[in-house]
């Protein structure tokens, strides 16, 4: 291809990046010289490895892309320079190199040599070391040595991409060669992610019901729609957590389908904005959309409300939705439930709310005055807010055995379970102490907060909160 057909096509393919283009088709040419190094730096996500290897690939000339985090040590970075410049060669010429006399490079000594032997009377061929800035084992003159190769091999070109440029005094020379990929501005990282819209409808509106809704509406809508709904996710999220380019298409991606649903059920239109906005606001409230996880959440039930539409899900719904419990066997969540109590009840009410003789385990409440003296008391704060206490296991023991119906079999070891939990993290040692989890004398306390306890509660059909002394509101 032609230097301007190639420049045309990258610009095309890769919007707001023309400058940097340029510049590398000024630097490299199939029948011009190329410089002998070169520093290509940016921040993530600014295009550096995408353009340069869709340059070389479109202009033809031998090279080789090496992810330099894929290597563990210098050496074995070293050999891989080697090997993949073999098989770019042989990609390149069409033929099968004798790999014997490159079998070992143990130093840079060695790579010169080989590399020296491997490009004697061929063209042209650029080598690219990519995040050279995340070698594990750098050491100091490594980069300065693999920087300078160029100059020793006459044919060699040699490319870095870090994500800030190497200085000078690195290299130990009185310039370095850069070449610069900015951050994307808001404009650009709108107009970027605006060139391909996502579609508000998966499969297209029945033509009979909708005959006036023809395909071009509907690009027409999408483009509409989604330039909007980009950048309300840019202004609320993406500005303030992850500004560049995959981030931002990421976090969209996940909200589009949550926010086009009542548009696709038939609540609102399709250029409905502002009502949609203001009818989906809660998924810009929260951060779901800006975390990667492995395991994804579960997304709560809807319940249609009076008018039969589908009532929105609010944080705090989401918030108890997300409240997930561990899977634990029968007396462990009884342990916990139990530890549960021993760190927010205070000792002395344990005879008041464990005592098996006695039907009162609930604190009575008093009827709330309405004298000018009670009016005037401080409100004491709920005992599930507060830190939770240290207790000794034989208390733990003894609420746990309180709480059950009928008595623990042998074959539950209670001792292997608390240093399961402790393992676990749902139980800590408070203060200091040997290193036994069942020290005697030892004192704990629960590492988890009201929502879980009750939800362990409910998982054996167990109300924690009338254990609880002063109840929870």
């Amino acid at each position: 291809m032609l230097p301007d057909e190639i420049i045309a096509q990258l610009n095309t393919e890769f919007q707001c990046r023309e400058h940097q283009i340029r510049q590398l088709a000024a630097l490299y040419a199939a029948h011009l010289p190329s410089p002998p190094f070169l520093n290509i730096h940016g921040l993530t996500a600014t295009g550096k490895t995408s353009v340069l290897r869709s340059y070389l690939n479109l202009l033809g000339l031998p090279h080789t892309v090496i992810n330099v985090r894929e290597c563990i040590t210098a050496r074995h970075l070293l050999e891989r320079m080697v090997a993949s410049s073999l098989d770019a060669l042989d990609e390149y010429n069409d033929e099968r190199n004798d790999r014997r006399p490159y079998a070992r490079t143990e130093n840079l000594s060695a790579l010169c040599v080989n590399l020296a032997k491997l490009f004697e009377g061929r063209g042209t061929f650029v080598l690219v070391l990519d995040a050279v800035d995340k070698l594990r084992e750098s050491g100091g003159t490594l980069v300065a040595a693999l920087g300078r190769l160029g100059e020793s091999i006459p044919n060699l070109s040699l490319i870095l991409t870090t994500t800030l440029p190497l200085p000078p005094s690195t290299l130990h020379s009185s310039s370095t060669p850069s070449l610069h990929f900015r951050p994307y501005t808001r404009t650009q990282l709108l107009s970027i992610l605006g060139h391909h819209p996502c579609k508000i409808f998966l499969s297209p509106p029945s033509e009979e019901q909708f005959p006036d809704y023809t395909p071009d509406l509907a690009a027409e809508d999408d483009d509409w729609l989604w330039s909007r709904f980009i950048a309300a996710v840019y202004d609320s999220l993406s500005k303030h957590t992850g500004r560049d380019l995959i981030s931002f298409r990421s976090c969209a991606t996940k909200l589009w389908r949550p926010f086009v649903e009542p548009v696709v059920s038939g609540q609102f239109g399709t250029r409905d904005f502002s009502r949609l906005i203001i009818n989906r606001r809660h998924l810009f409230q929260v951060e779901d959309s800006v975390l990667d996880r492995i395991i994804k959440t579960a997304e709560p039930e809807k319940k249609p409300t009076a008018t039969g539409t589908l009532e929105p899900a609010t944080p705090s719904k989401r918030r108890l939705a997300k409240m997930t419990v561990h899977t634990l066997p029968y007396y462990t969540t009884y342990l916990l439930i139990a530890a549960y109590l021993a760190s927010y009840n205070p000792p002395r009410t344990d005879v008041t709310y464990f005592m098996k003789h006695t039907d009162k385990r609930k604190a009575k409440r008093r009827a709330p005055s309405t004298t000018v003296a009670n009016s005037m008391k401080a409100r004491k704060i709920s005992r599930h807010l507060l830190t939770p206490s240290p207790f000794p296991l034989d208390r733990l023991f003894a609420i746990f055995r309180a709480l059950l119906d009928g008595g623990v079999p042998q074959v539950a070891d209670l001792y292997t379970q608390i240093a399961t939990l402790t393992s676990l993290r749902l139980l800590v040692r408070a203060g200091a102490g040997s290193n036994d989890a069942l020290e005697v004398g030892g004192r704990w306390r629960v590492n988890f907060g009201w929502e879980y306890a009750r939800a362990l509660g409910r998982e054996v059909n167990l109300e924690v909160g009338e254990y609880l002394v002063g109840g929870v509101d």
